[in-house]
């Protein structure tokens, strides 16, 4: 049996400790592999050109060349992929690192688990975003969308049509930004109950995340 390649990571953070921390932390899958540090955007970017890591955890803020800073030169310049690991939680901090080309956003109070989950989940090519920094970003986007279609006449479309009364009362959970333990809690079920809604709600949608169900389901006349 063919075994699969390990995913190459990179850590930048000024601070030894954290860097000491996580790559511990990282080191108990043996699917995954530190193979550089670095304390500030710069080194970061000179790590990534020269060791080739799947994936960078970056700190925002570092000093001289910060996160943001090296977030944006690691994806126009290499293939890494960036996971932003940082302590900052504001809308402000999220929105810069997304459109400066980060594909994770997790805070260090995430577990060791989470973090691992979310190394393999960016290195696989999908998205990342903390479950406490969800909530606004679905907010923003429900309101975004919300003012687009103002001018529009509403539309059912054909795959809410399609959705069970149950999977609207977790779309509707969602989009207010509530985790699938809230909505287990909300609707006295089981989160993997909860979460089996949520897959079909994907299925059904045509949608992959819960911010892009969350865009499209917001103009729905009639929830």
């Amino acid at each position: 049996m063919t075994e699969k390649p390990v995913i190459r990571v990179l850590l930048a953070d000024d601070h030894e400790a954290v860097r000491s921390g996580v790559a511990a932390i990282l080191s108990t899958d043996p699917g995954i592999a530190v193979v550089a540090e670095a304390e500030n955007g710069f080194d970061a970017l000179v790590a990534c050109h020269r060791t080739l890591p799947h994936v960078a955890l970056i700190d925002l803020r570092m000093p001289g060349t910060d996160g943001i800073w090296a977030t944006e030169r690691i994806a126009a310049e290499t293939d890494t992929r960036v996971l932003v690991l940082t302590t900052y939680d504001s809308d402000d901090m999220l929105s810069r690192a997304l459109t400066a080309g980060a594909n994770g956003y997790l805070l260090k109070s995430a577990s060791g688990a989470e973090i691992i989950h979310a190394v393999r989940h960016v290195a696989a090519g999908r998205h990342v975003l903390d479950p406490a920094m969800a909530g606004a970003l679905i907010a923003q986007a429900t309101a975004a969308q919300r003012n687009e279609d103002l001018a529009a006449a509403p539309v059912t479309p054909e795959w809410w049509e399609r959705t069970t009364a149950r999977e609207r009362d977790v779309c509707r959970f969602l989009m207010a930004g509530m985790t699938n333990q809230e909505i287990a809690a909300e609707l006295h079920i089981g989160v993997t109950t909860v979460k089996t809604h949520v897959g079909s709600l994907y299925a059904k949608s045509g949608t992959s995340s819960r911010v892009e169900l969350a865009q499209i389901a917001s103009g729905i006349p009639n929830q």
